[in-house]
């Protein structure tokens, strides 16, 4: 797993961009999919079916985002400096001395332009790229293109860390339970008895976008969204009690949605039943492909499994890779039963 992470991580697909990413996605789980599709959002749809003679299957719709937050230039100088708007969340503790790669491959710094005060944290437009142009003429980039930031994957420990595990660790989670729902049962698989629909949604740092259309298409019985939820284990971090290494986390409510209540506790007692550790989820700040899940058509009862990580929306985000395991254990356990709700 720590192999595909590490592709999935350093391949770069910023809101709307995904193109490479789901490349690289298409060509893992396509063995394993007896339908496969991408959508007019560029959505990849994995659809499962259930065990042959399985009678009034659910249809249950798996999401996890391909995109990562990034830049897009909106001005270029006369001297060849880069000025860029955010694509999605962008703070700005983490972009004065960052390095960005374009997609083009053109690789940049971020400078910021003079500060009275030192310590200050330069607005997003006080900021620009610095690509080694000596002037307008010969920078590489120009209006419209997209950058993502440029950090190489790095295990410290049982510690991963990476840009972009939001949420590439999350698609990674529903590669590996997909495998694992289609290997033969002697080598530790185990099917399903539901109608699963694996979607690789796009565009979720901008708006869950391609979640809204995608659960529209779908339109499923029950929706679980896989993603990241920043942890509170830091010191003086926000009171929340997210933390690395204490399992899978089983959302109950964040800003933009509050989890089914029968849904959580589904995957409480699977947890429990399996001997799978977990950890109660209220977040306070952002949200998940889960929302837009829940208000697709008349309603969806929607939930979210997230993996805790620190430093989100940075550069150099970090996970634990015992989550990450138990996180596949737990998506295997509720998928290859029936639902408990």
């Amino acid at each position: 797993m720590k192999t595909l992470l590490k592709q999935l991580t350093e391949t770069f697909g910023p809101s709307g961009y995904e193109g490479d990413v789901r490349k690289l996605v298409r060509a893992e789980v396509e063995p394993f999919a007896d339908e496969l599709k991408v959508d007019a959002l560029g959505n990849l749809i994995v659809r499962k079916k259930p065990l042959k003679g399985t009678k009034d299957a659910k249809k249950i719709m798996i999401a996890a985002h391909m995109d990562e937050i990034g830049l897009m230039v909106s001005h270029v100088d006369e001297n060849g400096f880069v000025r860029f708007s955010a694509i999605g969340g962008v703070f700005r503790r983490y972009v004065p001395g960052g390095r960005v790669r374009f997609l083009n491959g053109t690789q940049g710094v971020i400078g910021y332009d003079r500060l009275d005060n030192i310590n200050e944290l330069p607005a997003l437009d006080k900021v620009y790229i610095d690509v080694g142009a000596a002037g307008k003429k010969d920078c590489p980039v120009k209006i419209g293109d997209v950058a993502a930031f440029d950090r190489p994957f790095t295990e410290m420990g049982n510690r991963l860390v990476a840009k972009s595990m939001d949420d590439r660790v999350g698609v990674l989670v529903a590669i590996e339970t997909l495998r694992s729902l289609t290997l033969p049962y002697a080598q530790g698989g185990a099917s399903t008895p539901h109608d699963l629909y694996f979607v690789f949604t796009t565009q979720e740092e901008v708006g869950v976008r391609g979640a809204a259309t995608s659960a529209y298409g779908v339109d499923p019985d029950l929706g679980i969204a896989l993603d990241v939820t920043p942890a509170g284990d830091t010191p003086k971090a926000l009171k929340m009690e997210m933390a690395l290494g204490k399992g899978p986390c089983i959302k109950i409510q964040d800003p933009g949605m509050i989890a089914d209540p029968r849904v959580v506790q589904w995957m409480i007692r699977t947890a429990e039943k399996n001997k799978i550790p977990y950890q109660r989820e209220v977040l306070l700040m952002g949200s998940t492909d889960a929302r837009a899940i829940q208000l697709a058509r008349a309603g969806v009862p929607a939930g979210c499994l997230s993996i805790p990580v620190r430093y989100v929306h940075s550069p150099s985000e970090m996970v634990d890779y015992s989550d990450v395991q138990n996180s596949v254990k737990l998506l295997t356990a509720l998928l290859r039963a029936p639902i408990g709700l």
